[in-house]
């Protein structure tokens, strides 16, 4: 009897000790999946989700194990974050899975993405502590990749931003002069004619007659009357000063033999009640709030004239003070002055860019497509306007296109330190800083740059590169650029991709290799490898790219 209560127990003790004392067996491949397979790219990382599901009587109650995923590739491996995976009696804070009924676990990984993890597989490697005893168990393979599509957002093609010139090939100015008149009166007087402003105005019209980039483009008459007297009178004698100075101004132009003045126009106003009203605002009359207490009530010009009448000692002051002042023809003259031409320009640049203005070697500089040619043009406008900001940021401009992004980089800044406040400069150190991988600095300088057309698109990029696909769409609205087309495609938005690839005014070999992407994402062979052909035509090594490329696994590449 004695004896079988102690086998009995024995007996239970053994069954007790089977979860915790006997190794660890290996893991196994079938034991895990990942999300995504293939692996894929989101902005310049490489995520992935590892879900293990552990079956039952596997995991040892007293083993504590170490999981580090591992991405393997040619010359190198990259390990993730380490996951402890523990037994029920293990005291530690890692994922508990049962041993009579098994569990499931997750193993995050995240690493930044280059281009060598193209050819790649994702492995687990286990350390296990069981009891204070240490060792390793095979690795096993878990997911393999890289689908890298969303790495091809790029700021090398954003046009940065160019701080335009202010040219005006025709620039108009305005040239006036006041013939005063007496009181019911239209005879322009002598000393009138020998005012300053009609003498300076008239000496205007003779320089611009003799100029040879200077034209008359119009003279204007406006006359008017004071508004004291009846409407009817005023009516007829503020046309009546119209008509006299109209014929006066034709007459002086014929004498100075001036032919070529556009057109003489004219009009009048009977009463100037508008002049009036500000004058008397202006004025220092002591009853002026009671004035124009009445020139708001009353709206008809004659009971307006009559009630002010009625204050006689107000109306004496304003005889003497602001009427006057209103019985007049304002004489204005339009003279256009008209700029060097494009050929003037781009011979002076080419024989003495010293006689060129600030603005004018600056719009010498978009008179040509030939990036060469500009920068040079730029590269004169820093030496002669040395504080001009414009040359610095758009001589950087030309540099960046050329991909001498250090130069660049020193042009931009020498930009901002003249302008610190430009837009434009702040939007092209952003896309300094995005080449460069500062996101965040690029970030604070785009964001700066708000309403700068270029702007959309280098935001659309530093969207991409966080992996915030919906958000950079949003950033490109209706861009036709190949980084408009990805964001697209990254979206699952094929046929909006394909449509924006169409659209691309200069369609290089990025186009053509995204146009085969969603060739091969829409089952189309005849696009991948048409598409395909005419990237690599373009740029050679993108053969070897697409040869290693996930994208195009299911198709046979050997015609390329």
């Amino acid at each position: 009897m004695k004896k079988s209560v102690l086998f009995l127990a024995m007996g239970v003790a053994l069954i007790g000790t089977t979860g915790c004392n006997k190794k660890l067996g290996a893991f196994e491949s079938s034991y895990f999946n990942t999300n995504p397979t293939p692996i894929e790219t989101v902005g310049e990382n490489v995520p992935a989700t590892i879900t293990g599901n552990i079956p039952a009587k596997f995991m040892r109650k007293n083993a504590k194990v170490t999981a580090t995923p591992v991405l393997s590739y040619m010359g190198g491996e990259t390990s993730g974050t380490p996951v402890i995976i523990q037994g029920e009696n293990v005291r530690a804070n890692g994922q508990v899975v049962s041993y009579n009924n098994g569990g499931s676990v997750q193993i995050p990984f995240n690493t930044k993405y280059s281009p060598e993890m193209a050819e790649s597989d994702l492995y687990l490697d286990f350390q296990v502590d069981q009891n204070g005893k240490l060792y390793g168990l095979p690795r096993v393979k878990v997911g393999y990749g890289i689908i890298a599509t969303s790495t091809l957002a790029s700021a090398e093609t954003i046009h940065p931003a160019i701080t335009a010139d202010e040219f005006q090939r025709i620039i108009n100015e305005k040239y006036n002069a006041e013939i005063m008149f007496l009181i019911n009166q239209a005879i322009i007087r002598k000393d009138q004619i020998n005012a300053a402003d009609y003498v300076d105005l008239n000496k205007r019209l003779e320089e611009a007659n003799a100029a040879a980039n200077q034209e008359i483009a119009g003279i204007n008459i406006f006359s008017t009357a004071s508004p004291d007297g009846t409407l009817a009178f005023n009516t007829a004698l503020a046309e009546k000063r119209e008509a006299v100075t109209t014929t006066f101004m034709e007459n002086q132009l014929k004498k100075d033999n001036i032919t070529n003045f556009g057109e003489i126009t004219s009009s009048f106003t009977p009463e100037d009640w508008e002049g009036f009203q500000k004058l008397v605002e202006k004025s220092n009359i002591q009853d002026k709030d009671l004035i124009l207490a009445v020139l708001k009530m009353y709206k008809d010009p004659n009971q307006r004239e009559q009630e002010i009448r009625n204050m006689s000692s107000v109306f004496d002051e304003l005889a003497v003070e602001i009427l006057p002042k209103l019985r007049f023809s304002k004489i204005e003259a339009s003279i256009n002055i008209i700029g060097k031409s494009d050929e003037e320009m781009n011979q002076l640049f080419n024989t003495d860019p010293s006689k060129l203005s600030e603005e004018e070697i600056l719009y010498t500089a978009t008179l040509t497509n030939d990036n060469a040619r500009k920068m040079a043009i730029y590269k004169k406008a820093t030496e002669l306007y040395p504080n001009s900001y414009r040359a610095y940021n758009n001589l950087g401009m030309t540099q960046y296109i050329a991909g001498d992004y250090t130069a660049a980089k020193s042009n931009f800044e020498k930009a901002h330190k003249i302008a610190p406040s430009s837009k434009e400069v702040d939007m092209n150190l952003g896309l300094i800083e995005l080449l460069n991988g500062n996101y965040s600095k690029a970030n604070e300088y785009i964001g700066a740059a708000a309403g700068v057309p270029e702007a959309n698109d280098a935001l659309g990029v530093y969207y991409l590169t966080q992996g915030e696909v919906t958000k950079a769409n949003t950033a490109f609205g209706s861009a036709k650029t190949n980084n408009a087309a990805l964001a697209k495609i990254l979206s699952k938005d094929y046929s909006a991709a394909q449509s924006i690839l169409s659209a691309v005014p200069q369609p290089d070999a990025t186009t053509y290799y995204l146009a085969a992407i969603v060739g091969a994402r829409t089952n189309n062979e005849g696009a991948v490898i048409s598409n395909l052909k005419k990237a690599i035509a373009l740029n050679p090594a993108m053969l070897k790219q697409a040869q290693t490329d996930l994208e195009f696994s299911k198709y046979n590449l050997s015609s390329l």
